[in-house]
C-alpha cells in the first residue's frame, strides 16, 4: 500500500478499486468489500443518478448510480436516494504555481511549475518555456473515488483569483488531462477565469463585455475548450472584487459580464457560476453586509438561463457565525447556489477540530434547500498526506459531499457515519463496537463548532482575527493604509459605554434586507437572538440578556465555556486512545493541545481588551 493508503483512510470505502463486468442488464462489482454485489440498470428510473438498494442488490438508471449506490451500500443504507442538487461542486483556490489560497494542507494536487524563473503573477504572459509539473494519475485518481464516494460530481480546478494563463495552450492541455482521470468517477471539470483575461493575455486592448471582438475572443475561447474536454463545466467568476477586473471597469453591469460568458458556453451546454462576493466597487461607505443584495438586486431577472448566482453562506466573509445572507432572499427570478468553505480560514484552519455540519444546518435552516439549483465548496484539499491537514478535517469533505446529495441528513447522522468509516470497520474492528468511545467523539464533533465560536467571537462578535493569515485574535486591529471594512475594530466599535453595530432600522438598516418574519425579529434588540446580537445592535455592557446576566457577564461566560470544551476534547480523546491506531492519535493529540493553547488565547486577549475597554484605560 502507498504511504498515502497507510495514513489516511479517508472515506475507507473509497479507496477500492473496482473491476467491472457485465451481463446484459447485470453488472456485477468486484471488490475487497463487500463482495458479491448485484448491479442492475433500470432504465424506468429517474435519469438522476440516484439508486435504490435492497439487500445486497443495487438498482439504478446510470452507471454513475450505481457507482453511487455501491458506496452508499458500504455505508449500511437500504431504500432508494437520489441527489437533492444536481450541482455538488468542490470549488479550489489553487493557485498555477502550485500554492492554495487559504490552503492548509500543503500544495494543489493539480497545480505546479518546474522552471522556477516562470511567476505566474508577474506582468509577462509569454506563453512559451511554460514548464508544468508532471500530473501524479494515482493521486487524482485516489482524489476522485473519494469525491465519487459522497456524490460529489464538479471540481473548479483553479483560484478564484484566476491567473489568465489559464486560458492558454499549456493549461488548458493540463485541463484536458485532469478531465481525463476525474471522468470515470463522474466529476466534470470547471475553471476559475480572469474577467480581464483577453486584455490581459494581450490579445485585445479591452475586455469589455458589449465590445463585439471581445465576445467573440471568449467565443473561440470557448469552442477551444470544449474540443479538447466535450464534457466541460463551464466557468467561475470572481469579478469587480477585490482588486479583480470586472465588467464594472467599462461602465457594464454584472448581468452584461455574465452574460456575455453566457452565450459563449450556451451551445456547449456550460454554465457560468458568478460569485455576488462584490463589496467596495460601487458602494463606498455602506455597511459591508449590505453590498450583495445593493449590487445585485435590481439585477434580479435579467440574467441568462445559464447563469448562476453563487453566494456566501452569510453576507460578510465565511466567520464561525453569522445570520444568513439575505441574498438568498431577494434574488427571487435567478437560479442561486450557496458557496459554504470548507477550508477552516476562520475556524482555526487545519488546526482546529471544528466540525462544519451543525454550521451548514443552521444555514439550510434559514435558506429553503429548494431555493437553490447547487452547493460549491471551497476545498481543504492539498499533498499532505492525510489530505486535509487535520485528520478531522477530512470530515468536513465528507460533510459537505453528504448534504450536497441530501441536505436534510442530521450533523449526528453524518458524524457516526464517517467516525465509523474512518477509525471503524476493516481498519479497527474494536472502535465501531465501542459504543461509548464512538459516541463521545461524535459528541466532540458535534459541539466544535459552538466552541470554536465561544472562544473566538461569541454573541454576534465578527472579523477581529489577525489581519491577512485570520489566524488568533485581534481585537485592536487597525491598518490606516487598509480599506476599513478589513479591520477588526470596524466590526466591533467598542468603547467604555457598549460594543456591536447598530444594523438595524436605526443604524445600517441591514435588517430590512430580510424576509419576515426575521426583519421584524433581528431589528428589535429584545427578540434578536442573542447569537447575533452584537451583529445586528450596539448593546451597553450593562444591557441584561435573557439569562439575566449582563453583556459583559455573558461574554466573559462565552469565552470560558468555549476553553471548558477546548480542555474536554482532549479528555475524549484521550479515552479514545486504546480504539485508535498510534499515529493517528497522537497526531490529532498534538492538535487538540494547540486548539487548547489557542482557545485559551483567544479568550484572554478579548477579554482583556474589552475589559480595559470598559474601563477606559484604553481608548478604542
Amino acid at each position: 500500500m502507498s504511504k498515502r493508503k497507510v495514513l489516511s483512510y479517508l472515506f475507507i470505502f473509497s479507496l477500492s478499486l473496482m473491476t467491472w463486468a457485465e451481463d446484459g442488464s447485470k453488472l456485477w462489482l468486484r471488490s475487497p468489500m463487500p463482495t458479491n454485489i448485484t448491479l442492475r440498470i433500470d432504465s424506468t428510473m429517474p435519469n438522476d443518478d440516484g439508486y435504490r438498494i435492497s439487500g445486497r442488490t443495487v438498482t439504478a438508471r446510470t452507471q454513475m448510480g450505481l457507482l453511487y449506490g455501491k458506496y452508499a451500500l458500504l455505508r449500511g443504507e437500504q431504500g432508494e436516494s437520489h441527489p437533492f442538487y444536481k450541482l455538488r461542486i468542490l470549488n479550489h483556490w489553487d493557485n498555477l504555481d502550485g500554492t492554495i489560497e487559504r490552503g492548509y494542507a500543503g500544495n494543489s494536487i493539480f497545480w505546479g511549475i518546474l522552471n522556477s524563473e516562470f511567476l505566474i503573477h508577474n506582468n509577462s504572459h509569454s506563453k512559451n518555456n511554460i514548464q508544468l509539473s508532471t500530473t501524479n494519475h494515482q493521486l487524482l485518481q485516489h482524489y476522485a473515488e473519494a469525491c465519487a464516494s459522497i456524490g460529489i460530481n464538479g471540481t473548479v480546478l483553479n483560484n478564484v483569483n484566476a491567473s489568465p494563463k489559464i486560458l492558454t495552450s499549456p493549461y488548458i492541455n493540463k485541463v484536458k488531462e485532469i478531465a481525463g482521470i476525474l471522468r470515470p468517477w463522474g466529476i466534470r471539470v470547471y475553471l476559475s477565469v480572469n474577467f480581464g483575461s483577453p486584455k490581459a493575455l494581450g490579445e485585445l486592448k479591452t475586455a469589455d463585455p458589449m465590445n463585439p471582438q471581445v465576445r467573440k475572443w471568449w467565443k473561440k475561447k470557448v469552442r477551444e475548450i470544449y474540443k479538447m474536454i466535450p464534457d466541460f463545466g463551464g466557468f467561475l467568476v470572481k469579478a469587480n472584487s477585490e482588486g479583480q477586473p470586472g465588467p464594472f471597469d467599462y461602465g457594464r453591469s454584472h448581468a452584461d459580464g455574465a452574460n456575455m460568458l453566457a452565450d459563449a458556453l450556451e451551445p456547449y451546454g456550460g454554465i457560468v457560476m458568478w460569485r455576488s462576493f462584490v463589496y467596495g466597487a460601487k458602494h463606498q461607505g455602506e455597511d459591508r453586509v449590505k453590498q450583495a443584495v445593493s449590487e445585485f438586486a435590481e439585477l434580479d431577472g435579467q440574467f441568462r438561463d445559464n447563469v448562476i448566482l453563487q453566494s456566501k453562506n452569510g453576507p460578510l466573509d465565511f466567520q464561525p457565525r453569522e445570520p444568513y445572507a439575505p441574498i438568498f432572499d431577494q434574488m427571487k427570478h435567478t437560479a442561486q447556489m450557496a458557496e459554504l468553505q470548507i477550508t477552516q480560514e476562520y475556524l482555526g484552519q487545519s488546526k482546529h477540530l471544528v466540525y462544519l455540519a451543525p454550521m451548514w444546518q443552521e444555514f439550510f435552516s434559514f435558506v429553503e434547500p429548494t431555493r437553490l439549483v447547487g452547493i460549491a465548496g471551497v476545498a481543504n484539499i492539498g499533498l499532505d498526506t492525510n489530505w486535509c491537514g487535520h485528520h478531522f478535517s477530512q470530515a468536513n469533505w465528507y460533510a459537505f459531499g453528504r448534504l450536497a446529495w441530501n441536505p436534510t441528513l442530521t450533523s449526528e447522522q453524518i458524524a457516526k457515519e464517517w467516525l465509523n468509516q474512518t477509525f471503524g470497520s476493516i481498519h479497527n474492528s474494536q472502535f465501531i463496537f465501542h459504543n461509548d468511545t464512538s459516541l463521545k467523539l461524535a459528541s466532540m464533533m458535534l459541539r466544535s463548532r459552538e466552541a470554536c465560536v465561544d472562544y473566538m467571537m461569541p454573541l454576534g462578535l465578527h472579523h477581529i482575527f489577525k489581519f491577512d493569515h485570520h489566524m488568533g485574535p485581534e481585537p485592536d486591529g487597525f491598518k490606516a493604509d487598509y480599506p476599513i471594512e478589513w479591520c477588526p475594530v470596524y466590526y466591533h466599535r467598542a468603547n467604555k459605554d457598549s460594543i456591536g453595530i447598530d444594523r438595524s432600522n436605526t443604524g445600517t438598516n441591514a435588517t430590512s434586507q430580510y424576509r419576515e418574519p426575521y426583519r421584524s425579529l433581528y431589528d428589535n434588540i429584545e427578540t434578536c437572538p442573542d447569537e447575533y446580537l452584537l451583529w445586528f445592535h450596539r448593546v451597553p455592557w450593562t444591557y441584561r440578556l435573557k439569562s439575566g446576566l449582563t453583556l459583559w457577564e455573558e461574554l466573559q461566560k462565552h469565552y470560558n465555556h468555549g476553553v471548558n470544551e477546548a480542555d474536554d476534547f482532549i479528555n475524549i480523546w484521550q479515552q479514545a486512545k486504546p480504539y485508535i491506531d498510534e499515529q493517528r492519535w497522537q497526531e490529532v493529540e498534538d492538535l487538540l493541545r494547540f486548539q487548547q493553547q489557542d482557545a485559551r488565547n483567544w479568550r484572554d486577549v478579548c477579554l482583556k481588551y474589552f475589559g480595559q475597554i470598559q474601563s477606559n484605560r484604553i481608548k478604542p
